[in-house]
């Protein structure tokens, strides 16, 4: 899967076309809207996958594009409050309960609550980075935002080593992006051109969570809803 994952981008007539429009939505994405049209199209692409296109779609309808994306971003952002949330309070808890270091003790108690605290939102975290593309599919699979935090739609996926595969390539891949923009970074040329590895870093996992999705019985048999038209 992941050599079908990293080649994916490069199919179709417009793969040239396609990345240059992602990468320059990214390198313009400290104006966040067309932050959206870059996940609006990540999740046409999941679609796509799901369905059984062989290529990558291409930038167009930007209405539902962006629709799509701004919905995505809302559903990543939500997750993104667990750990946040739970993290501050685990922090004020601590403080309120044990104020000032006013005694060894007391430090050592407060350090290493704050080291579990520490460890507990990386723990979240992960778990988050993991639920998200589930969540997303979700929605792509019945055009409900809802669906993204309903338990009884996100079960299958989750527990599914089929998605987890797909969730392990699809990381993969964002390591490997990392690594290749960190090198990049470098120079102001290779800086530059960071946007479209991240973009293309980006359709490739989605290829990589939808291929599993549809290799799952109890959900291949289901398609994703149409590109267009998409309505919480």
């Amino acid at each position: 899967m992941f050599k079908e994952a990293i080649s994916y981008p490069q199919d179709g007539d417009s793969a040239v076309k396609t990345i240059a429009i992602g990468g320059a939505l990214l390198f313009l994405s400290f104006l966040v809207v067309p932050l959206f049209f870059v996940f609006g199209y990540v999740v046409r692409s999941l679609r796509a996958v799901m369905n059984g296109e062989t290529t990558p779609p291409e930038f167009d309808e930007w209405g539902d594009l962006g629709i799509d994306g701004l919905k995505a971003f809302a559903i990543g952002f939500v997750y993104s409050l667990v750990p946040t949330v739970i993290t501050g309070t685990a922090l004020f808890l601590t403080v309120a309960t044990f104020g000032p270091s006013e005694t060894v003790f007391s430090g050592v108690i407060t350090g290493l609550l704050l080291t579990v605290a520490a460890l507990g939102m990386l723990a979240i975290s992960l778990a988050a980075v993991y639920i998200v593309p589930a969540a997303v599919v979700a929605y792509v699979r019945t055009d409900s935002v809802a669906a993204a935090f309903s338990p009884s739609d996100l079960r299958p996926l989750l527990f599914s080593r089929t998605y987890a595969t797909g969730w392990v390539v699809a990381f993969g891949i964002s390591l490997l992006a990392g690594v290749v923009v960190s090198v990049l970074s470098a120079t102001v040329v290779g800086s530059v051109l960071t946007p479209f590895v991240v973009f293309y870093a980006y359709v490739a996992g989605a290829y990589a969570i939808g291929t599993a999705v549809r290799e799952m019985p109890d959900i291949a048999s289901e398609p994703a809803t149409p590109a267009a038209g998409s309505v919480a």
